[in-house]
């Protein structure tokens, strides 16, 4: 059975691994600080629009 060299292009390698470790520093970072931006955004939107409804209903 012959044998078939195969090539490694260490530089997708690496930056694999590095995308790899981002990855895994920015999920511990999302864990540590709490909320994304998204998540605070949008529960300002529904706190506003409770708000203007809320303001909408009220009686003089």
């Amino acid at each position: 059975m012959p044998m078939t060299s195969v090539v490694i292009n260490f530089n997708r390698v690496r930056k694999a691994k590095r995308r790899e470790d981002a990855e895994r520093r920015a999920a511990e970072n999302r864990v540590f600080h709490g909320r994304g931006k998204v998540e605070r955004l949008n529960e300002e939107r529904d706190k506003d629009r409770a708000a203007r409804e809320l303001d909408g209903k009220r009686r003089d």
